[in-house]
């Protein structure tokens, strides 16, 4: 493990493992990097060198407490800075929204890849009361409690898909330490809005990932995003929905593989 000091003083934990040209990932929310990638790095590390993070607040960088989404996104430009050459940025949900804010931070990108978590509109698909919420558990310190109301009431997942969540000890852990920072993020990408004319300088090639059993809205959402910028495409993974880099790891490296590889 290295440890990067972002811009405003705040260390960022840093993996790498692999060989060949540099990619780095950036997980979402409630979770760190020990759980987001580890069914598809080992592919990945075949063919990059390969750089993982921990967002601020979670696993083991570093946090502060004027939190902004703008420091994330200093957080991402500052390591790609740090690595010395072009690199291939990759990342998921929320991340994704942090790599699209980098890119207007650093011109060392090679190809970015954004799986869903851009959204045009902030919180349009939040439903009604569910930040306030989740608020309310996070200020009574209660961590589980805040962990299920995510997955249940945020994100719809069934009580049993929850069950098989929680018996995982060693992930429902990370996902416990993680969880305080979810109401922060989920405000940031409430007051989010998505302006076409701050990327028009973008020219990185970018992929946009979006599941095809995901929300219609999310689709819509990369939509929007792609003709945003100026050279972007999308690709859907097929009978996936958000987490394809569990459920269909293949398929997801695939993706990765052939985007990356077109140059």
């Amino acid at each position: 493990m290295d440890t990067i000091i972002s811009t405003d003083g705040t260390p960022i934990a840093l993996w790498k493992s692999g060989a060949g040209a540099p990619l780095l990932l950036v997980h979402g929310g409630i979770q760190d990097h020990s759980i987001r990638w580890r069914f598809v790095l080992p592919r990945l590390e075949q063919h990059f060198m390969v750089y993982q993070m921990d967002r601020r607040g979670r696993g083991a960088s570093g946090d502060s407490e004027d939190y902004a989404l703008q420091r994330e996104a200093e957080d991402i430009a500052v390591l790609v800075d740090m690595i010395g050459q072009p690199v291939y940025l990759l990342g998921h949900s929320f991340g994704a929204l942090c790599s699209l804010e980098a890119a207007l931070l650093t011109p060392s990108l090679r190809r970015l890849i954004l799986y869903e978590g851009v959204p045009i509109r902030g919180a349009d698909y939040y439903p009604p009361g569910i930040l306030d919420h989740l608020q309310a558990l996070f200020d009574a310190g209660d961590r589980e409690g805040l962990l299920v109301a995510i997955f249940r009431d945020l994100m719809g997942m069934p009580p049993r898909e929850i069950e098989m969540l929680r018996a995982q000890t060693d992930t429902w852990s990370v996902r416990l330490a993680s969880a305080p920072t979810v109401p922060r993020e989920l405000r940031a990408e409430e007051g989010y809005v998505f302006v076409p004319e701050r990327f028009m300088t973008v020219r990185t090639p970018t992929l946009l990932l979006v599941g095809g059993a995901s929300p219609p809205l999310l689709l819509t959402d990369a939509q929007a995003v792609a003709a945003a910028l100026p050279d972007a495409t999308i690709t859907i993974l097929p009978g996936q929905g958000h987490f394809a880099m569990d459920t269909a790891p293949d398929l997801f490296v695939d993706a990765v593989l052939t985007f990356l590889h077109k140059e």
